[in-house]
């Protein structure tokens, strides 16, 4: 075969500095992007805070939010081989560089003014839910979901699920399987790994296959990470026959990994919030506009943006690299500022009915629906409604509670999960204290007003908004 040069022309994508900035900056809550920005200004000379314009959006006032304690469960297995990684001075997890990741809301708790907590089990449920999934796999995916710990690992192993799922559903091994490698590519990416290794080359699979030192990154991940604890970096080069960039290019990929995605998602939430977009409405018609103080002003230092040039060569390559960096910075803010503007400007369009006559009027929303809207991935619009909230004249809420499964009516429409818990708890609270409703009763009134929704399913939802079965709310008097 005669060789030849060819010219070929692909698209990929590549995960760059500017990206996974732009990732991480999305995913924070507006008190962790405070906190970065004040990082950023503190060791960024280019950068400084501006003042806010006068006049610039709405106040903010200070929401109140529930806050509850969630039991949490260690992986000793994972711990320790991590620890013994972060040990190792070549192998550092608290570098600079940000990590690489990907992220139906029926723990509301009460219809105004207060949003639910959130944990990894309730992130990881709210996106199951969401899916595009059969009842049986969702079933699955439930039991999978919480087996996973906080850090992020699969505790149990697929025949132990099996067993779990017994006598509701019988399935086999290659759907639980099937299942937990959808869970894996779920935001944060890895979550469901059974160990470190497995993590790490779950992140890994997501990327470019052109991005530097990606080869050798999965096979240290996959075969040499007790060598690189161990060892060091220098000492694996030479047993791997590589040279020291390529074991260093490998090496600082796997350092940008999360050895504990579930980490990301923290059930810990500040008793206030501030919200970080404000629906009004305006004219007859609905607004949508950031808060005041939600989105954080920051500019270039001007006096040390024209000490570029003048300086020595090492103060001048410094300071342009400084200058490089605040850009990126402020770009990325931009950005996100635009994200959630536009996530819930879309909520709003889908949501009004909510807005004009209460939680009974929510409509069945999917990530999917608003990113084929927006143009965007389902893992940013995760992220955007993540720990964001939006202040309405209904109360204020995480945007994810717009978020909700649906179960089809018998007009053809819709009804949201959110609607029949709002409709379950009128009835209740109108039921006769002596002789309460059972959740069959419910299930039948449910269905008189065009809602099939089955004994097990009023179940489920009149728990997630806390009310007691029927002999628990009888009461005499």
């Amino acid at each position: 075969m005669k060789p030849s040069l060819q010219i070929r022309q692909t698209q990929s994508l590549t995960l760059t500095p500017q990206l996974r900035q732009a990732i991480r900056l999305l995913q924070l809550s507006s008190v962790e992007l405070e906190t970065e920005i004040s990082e950023a200004i503190e060791s960024n000379p280019l950068l400084e805070a501006l003042d806010e314009e006068p006049g610039e959006g709405d106040e903010a006032p200070i929401e109140a939010v529930v806050e509850a304690p969630v039991e949490k469960v260690d992986a000793k297995d994972n711990s320790e081989e991590i620890d013994t990684l972060e040990n190792n001075e070549d192998f550092d997890w608290s570098d600079d560089e940000p990590r690489n990741s990907s992220s139906n809301n029926d723990d509301f708790e009460g219809e105004f003014g207060t949003a639910a907590p959130m944990d990894l089990c309730e992130h990881l449920l709210w996106q199951l839910r969401l899916s595009h999934l059969s009842k049986r796999d969702i079933a699955i995916g439930e039991v999978i979901v919480e087996a996973i710990n906080s850090d992020g690992y699969l505790l149990e192993t697929p025949e132990a699920i099996q067993q779990a799922l017994l006598p509701e559903v019988h399935a086999d091994l290659q759907e639980i399987n099937t299942v937990l490698q959808l869970i894996h590519h779920f935001d944060p990416v890895g979550v469901g790994a059974r160990n470190l290794s497995h993590c790490l080359l779950i992140q890994l699979q997501v990327l470019s296959q052109d991005t530097p030192g990606l080869c050798l990154a999965r096979k240290i991940a996959q075969e040499h990470l007790e060598a690189l604890a161990k060892s060091g970096s220098e000492k694996l080069a030479s047993q791997l026959k590589v040279s020291s960039i390529e074991i260093q290019e490998a090496v600082a990929l796997l350092k940008s990994m999360d050895p504990k995605p579930g980490l990301q998602i923290s059930s810990d939430m500040p008793d206030y919030v501030a919200p970080d977009c404000i629906a009004t409405k305006q004219k007859g018609v609905w607004q949508v506009s950031h808060a005041r103080g939600s989105q954080p002003r920051i500019g270039i230092n001007k006096h040390y943006e024209n000490l570029i040039g003048k300086a020595s060569r090492e103060d001048d390559s410094y300071l342009r690299g400084q200058l490089q960096e605040a850009r990126w910075l402020i770009k990325s803010l931009d950005s996100r500022a635009d994200t959630l503007l536009r996530v819930a400007r879309s909520i709003i369009r889908q949501q009004s009915g909510f807005l004009e006559h209460g939680p009974q009027a929510m409509r069945p929303l999917t990530l999917r629906e608003v990113a084929e809207e927006l143009g965007l991935h389902e893992s940013t619009i995760s992220r955007a409604t993540t720990r964001k909230f939006l202040r309405t004249p209904r109360g204020t809420f995480e945007f994810r509670y717009f978020f909700s499964s649906g179960i089809s009516n018998s007009d053809g429409g819709g009804t949201s999960a959110t609607a029949i818990q709002s409709m379950i708890r009128k009835l209740v609270d109108a039921e006769n204290p002596r002789s309460p409703l059972s959740d069959a009763r419910l299930a039948e009134l449910l269905k008189a007003e065009g809602i099939p929704v089955a004994r097990r399913t009023v179940a489920k939802y009149r728990e997630a908004i806390h009310i007691g079965s029927s002999s628990e709310r009888q009461r005499l008097g």
